[in-house]
């Protein structure tokens, strides 16, 4: 398996955490991320993440910044991502499971380290539920 992950200032401690997990896990990780704390501007993080799942260059994506909500937006510009945001392992699961979602959105500002990584487990467990889901995701993009 393979992970994107990218993260603004805000997310730097929560991504080397998650870094050090998925690893432990042996699922090799494409790091887009700042490893600094100086202030940057997400969107230079989200679009090589969301573009590597885009293209299914990558299995899954993880975006982290303060509230997950920009990381969410600007991934979900793209036509074959997913994004959701999700602050408890319970939203997780649904996210795959009924949305399929390919990029896990997290809030830093928001959640422990030890609570992300319970939801990066539950993320990688969950698997997608089909059927009548199916055909909802099915209506999400854009038929221009």
């Amino acid at each position: 398996m393979k992970i994107a992950i990218g993260n603004d200032h805000a997310g730097t401690e929560y991504k080397m955490a998650v870094v050090a997990y998925l690893e432990s896990k042996g699922i090799e990780v494409l790091n887009f991320g700042t490893d600094s704390l100086d202030s940057v501007d997400y969107p230079d993080f989200v679009h090589p993440v969301a573009s590597k799942v885009n293209d299914k260059q990558v299995d899954l994506g993880i975006l982290i910044c303060g509230s997950g909500n920009g990381v969410a937006m600007t991934a979900n510009k793209y036509q074959n991502v997913r994004a959701g945001l999700c602050w408890n392992k319970e939203i997780v699961q649904l996210i795959r499971e009924h949305n399929n979602a390919n990029i896990l959105c997290i809030p830093a500002r928001f959640t422990a380290v030890a609570q992300v990584i319970e939801m990066v487990q539950v993320y990688l467990e969950t698997a997608f539920l089909a059927g009548r889901h199916a055909n909802r995701i099915g209506k999400i993009p854009l038929q221009c």
